[in-house]
């Protein structure tokens, strides 16, 4: 007995060696046959790499090289975004038009791939952007590395090796994203630094570090906005990386990020003659708003128009070259950057601060509306310029001068509506609730402070300036915010909100950026269609059928509506 039980014991303790041993000769025969089986397809040239070189990187040449023969300047960077989006950014933009970078797909390190979709070219560097989903079976690994970007997925499929020379994946809760250069510093845009409304790290505990280690103070920490001064001696290359450095009692970390620096490049270009007004707006997938919102500002006295794009992957490219090819000023700048609106509204303030005087910071379904509109036959471009000072504004006059223009929201519901309507939302959409809710503005852009801080589409202003708030009566901003439920359910993925940042999570259930009886969750709510209708409110509408009715061959159209 006492034998028997000696043998148990030598059983039990070499059974998991055993086991191991086992699957360690599985493992290697899948990986032999694998690699057998495909290296055939390889030419015998990228089976043979050079002395110094990595032996990976013939199997990774696709994911290295443009569609000419020259290598990439560096491998790309690749950033997770929630809801488990990936935006990989090349070094650079290897393709001569749109449709060559068409067909790639984004193989992932366990095998796993998804299709790539060009998602635009950023301004900094003039790098390509793709964005691609990460498969379900990748999301339970650890690390997240680069996924290749290929067009011969197969063969890159069977050689898991090819990660070992791709960087990890950045995470987007913690990045330095884009940076801008004005006359006389540099600003970088980060987020993971200021994790709060209304507490940040003070300048003090931060540095700018530009490329090879050449190091700046930081004059202003705000928001993800971070302002610090230039490099006293110059920086090699035409571009190279900046970001921050967060010193603490025990170590300095330097924040990760793909914002680049140009040591000699002017960012900031005054034009001869400065439009009076602008409008700036950060927009996605909102190409079907695009016309009737220009069409309507330009009338009333918009000169020009800056679109941030937010990641849009609808027609909103060709609504804008429409509107160029009808004489409108547009400007489309990529800003793939989810959560992001104030400081795309801070980037938008400081670059185009010698462009335009005044800066008009509101959304595409927003209409800026005067009721004494309603006795005009025809509209004028001085309507919004009468809005303004009478006289220049300066601060250095005894009492403030006015450098912000704010205007209550009204906010209109579903009106019943089941689809987009067509002839556009300013006619599909007639009732809103009675209160007004928050404001919009028309800011004065030298009055900004330095800081660029903005709260919901108002600015801090400098000392010696002031918020003119006008009264409901005078002008108010239509807000076309409940639409369609079709319509409406789209911003659970993408909101552009500071404080929900993912309305299926229920957090700060009580911001002003969630809908009252809405919850947390994409269904919608029984009666969706009648909901926030307080007072029937359709004097916009009337006013721009007089407008911009059209007589036309199939009836009566708005000038926006195609066809």
């Amino acid at each position: 007995m006492p034998e028997k039980r000696k043998k148990m014991r030598i059983i039990r303790t070499a059974a998991p060696l055993f086991f191991v041993i086992i699957s360690a000769f599985l493992v290697a025969s899948f990986y032999h046959n694998v690699f057998h089986v495909h290296l055939r397809h390889l030419s015998p040239s990228s089976l043979s790499p050079s002395k110094n070189q990595n032996p990976n990187l013939a199997i990774r040449e696709d994911l290295i090289r443009g569609p000419d023969p020259s290598p990439l300047r560096a491998p790309p960077d690749s950033i997770l975004f929630h809801d488990w989006e990936v935006l990989v950014v090349l070094p650079e933009n290897p393709f001569p038009s749109s449709a060559s970078a068409l067909g790639h797909t984004c193989l992932f390190q366990d095998g796993a791939a998804s299709p790539a979709l060009p998602a635009g070219v950023l301004p900094r560097g003039a790098r390509a952007t793709f964005k691609c989903r990460m498969p379900f079976s990748v999301r339970r690994l650890r690390p997240f590395f680069t996924p290749a970007l290929t067009r011969t997925p197969e063969i890159l499929r069977a050689t898991p090796a090819f990660v070992g020379n791709s960087p990890e994946m950045l995470r987007w809760s913690s990045l330095a994203y884009e940076s801008i250069s004005t006359e006389d510093d540099v600003i970088v845009f980060a987020k993971g630094v200021n994790g709060r409304q209304g507490v940040n790290v003070p300048p003090s505990a931060l540095r700018c570090i530009f490329g090879n280690g050449v190091t700046t103070a930081v004059t202003s920490s705000v928001q993800e906005v971070f302002r610090c001064g230039k490099p006293d001696r110059p920086i090699p290359g035409d571009e190279v990386k900046i970001t921050l450095e967060i010193r603490t009692e025990s170590v300095d970390r330097a924040h990760p990020s793909v914002a680049l620096y140009a040591p000699r490049q002017r960012t900031l270009a005054a034009e001869a003659e400065p439009a009076l007004i602008c409008a700036c707006t950060m927009m996605y997938n909102s190409g079907k708003f695009l016309r009737e919102w220009v069409m309507y500002h330009a009338t009333i006295g918009v000169e020009r128009f800056v679109l941030y794009d937010n990641g849009s992957d609808d027609d909103m490219a060709d609504v804008v070259e429409k509107l160029l090819e009808a004489g409108y000023h547009v400007t489309t700048i990529l800003w793939p950057w989810p959560k992001t609106q104030e400081a795309g509204f801070s980037h938008c303030a400081v670059s185009y601060r010698d462009t335009c005087k005044w800066m008009a910071f509101v959304d595409v379904d927003e209409f800026i509306f005067s009721p004494s509109w309603t006795n005009a036959s025809q509209p004028s471009k001085h309507m919004l310029e009468s809005f303004l000072p009478k006289s220049p504004s300066s601060s250095s006059s005894p009492s403030p001068s006015i450098g912000q223009i704010a205007l209550k929201c009204f906010e209109f519901g579903p009106s019943n509506r089941q689809s987009h309507p067509k002839e556009g939302v300013t006619q599909g959409y007639t009732c809103r609730r009675r209160i007004e809710q928050r404001h919009k503005s028309i800011v004065l852009l030298d009055a900004i402070d330095s800081s660029l801080v903005n709260v919901v589409h108002h600015f801090k202003l400098k000392d010696g300036y002031r918020t003119l708030r006008l009264s409901r009566e005078v002008a108010a901003v239509n807000h076309y915010k409940y639409q369609a439920w079709l319509e409406f359910k789209k911003k659970f993925r993408r909101r552009v909100s500071a404080y929900v940042v993912d309305w299926r999570n229920p957090t700060n259930l009580a911001s002003k950026d969630r809908t009252p009886g809405l919850g947390n969750n994409p269904i919608e709510p029984v009666g969706w269609a009648g909901k926030f209708c307080e007072v029937n409110d359709s004097r916009l509408r009337d006013v721009n059928r007089q407008w911009f009715g059209l007589e036309s061959p199939t009836g009566y159209k708005l000038a926006w509506e195609d066809g």
